[in-house]
């Protein structure tokens, strides 16, 4: 019996470190934080023609910035409350 609940227990603890390394905030935090770093500097180096174009504002800066700061927040929320281990079951 003490095997079978070894085994469980380790299954349980690879579930759970599964989990957390899958967690959305991550996926989302961490492709908003490249996407707005990639757009941010694609706004800082617009060109004046880019600006013309979309009426003296630049889109791609504040877009980026934007995205930054989204993506910025989920890691940090990720980091601040972390995923809690599921309680263990009775066998």
């Amino acid at each position: 019996m003490s095997e079978l609940q070894r085994e469980v227990s380790e299954l349980e603890r690879k579930s759970a470190s599964a989990a957390r390394l899958f967690d959305i905030r991550r996926i989302i935090g961490g492709l908003f934080t490249l996407y707005g770093v990639i757009v941010t500097v694609a706004g800082i180096l617009a060109s004046d023609a880019d600006l013309k174009k979309a009426q003296g504002i630049n889109i791609n800066l504040w877009t980026g910035l934007g995205m930054l700061a989204l993506g910025l927040f989920f890691l940090t929320w990720l980091k601040l409350r972390p995923m809690a281990p599921s309680p263990p079951q009775d066998l």
